[in-house]
């Protein structure tokens, strides 16, 4: 703290802002964005409440499929094969699979003209594992996987650790790999685990069935019904649509941080800071900030700036009839309703 020598007796100077005290407000302030109640939080916990619920049923299908085409009397025959014969290897427990139904496919003759062909087999891929690929758009052409969707999942299991980041893959979106990235990434694949240890054992457990066939997804295209097939899909895309509700809602908080950051670079004084913080409803005290360890644009003026964020965030949308009872109650006050 500085004493400016030209005031008063016995009144301190205003405390100036330095590198660690806009790294202290920045990252609370990024706390409190992260747990207001927007539009784009609420979709993304309301879809990670129903992620268990999709996962059963879709496996559920999917076991029928299987089971089906390989019998319960056929995985008995095929294990005690492989059990008594050294050079067989025929039936392993997988958590991914081809399906395919006959449908139709539209395609263009050498003159241009439409074609739509019978009985042709569509297929995809449907992995159960934790870092299973997924469709991100509805026309299932876009797709994606790894580790987005343990991430978004186990968010706050990761979040409560010190070296991980679960939203890291939003953060460096667009950006190449680099050290601070992997580092992160590593972490966060080390806490979730795989097929050996962690969540991603107790998760591909549950989700895993005999196939008989070799190597990769025993190597083989199952039929199924169009039905099942498309049951499949919009599990795969409803996936999809949740780990894009956890993009939208980080790159939300992180586009206000972008503004909050530019205007703690502005200000000169602590104060300034922390009335910013208050008008986005944080209350911090300079202790606070002190203890745990301007540009001249009207814009940065702390209670223009924090409309200027407030005006980012998509809160609850009011009602019809609450818009109505605000007008009413106006109209009332300024005399123009008897």
């Amino acid at each position: 703290m500085q004493i400016n020598k030209n005031q008063p007796k016995g009144k301190m100077s205003r405390i100036r802002l330095n590198s660690e005290y806009r790294n202290k407000i920045g990252n609370r302030m990024q706390i409190h964005l992260q747990q207001e109640d927007t539009i784009e939080k609420q979709k993304y916990d309301n879809l990670k409440a129903d992620q268990i619920d999709i996962n059963d049923k879709a496996w559920t299908v999917a076991e029928q499929i299987v089971r089906r085409h390989y019998t319960p009397s056929d995985v008995e025959k095929a294990y005690y094969l492989q059990n008594k014969f050294e050079n067989v290897n025929t039936i392993a427990k997988d958590s991914c699979f081809h399906f395919h139904y006959l449908g139709k496919k539209e395609t263009r003759d050498y003159d241009n003209n439409l074609k739509i062909e019978e009985n042709v087999p569509i297929e995809k891929h449907f992995d159960f594992r934790l870092s299973g690929s997924i469709d991100t758009e509805n026309n299932s052409s876009s797709s994606r996987g790894d580790n987005e969707y343990g991430y978004a999942l186990f968010r706050d299991e990761l979040k409560a650790q010190d070296n991980c980041n679960p939203d890291i893959l939003i953060e460096q979106d667009g950006k190449d790999n680099n050290p601070h990235k992997t580092k992160y990434v590593d972490a966060n694949n080390k806490y979730l685990g795989d097929d050996d240890k962690g969540y991603g054992k107790e998760w591909n457990d549950k989700y895993q069935l005999d196939l008989i066939g070799r190597e990769y997804c025993r190597d083989r295209t199952l039929l199924c019904s169009e039905q099942e097939f498309m049951m499949l899909q919009d599990w795969k895309q409803a996936k999809g649509q949740f780990v894009m509700a956890h993009h939208k809602w980080i790159k939300s908080v992180l586009d206000q941080m972008k503004e909050i950051k530019v205007g703690l670079k502005g200000y000169k004084y602590l104060d300034e800071a922390i009335e910013l913080s208050t008008e986005l409803g944080l209350n911090i005290t300079d202790a606070e900030i002190i203890r745990t360890n301007s540009t001249g644009l009207v814009i940065y003026n702390p209670k223009n700036l924090a409309d200027r964020i407030k005006g980012m965030k998509n809160k609850r949308v009011k009602t019809q009839a609450e818009k109505i009872a605000e007008r009413v109650a106006y109209m009332s006050q300024s005399g123009v309703v008897n």
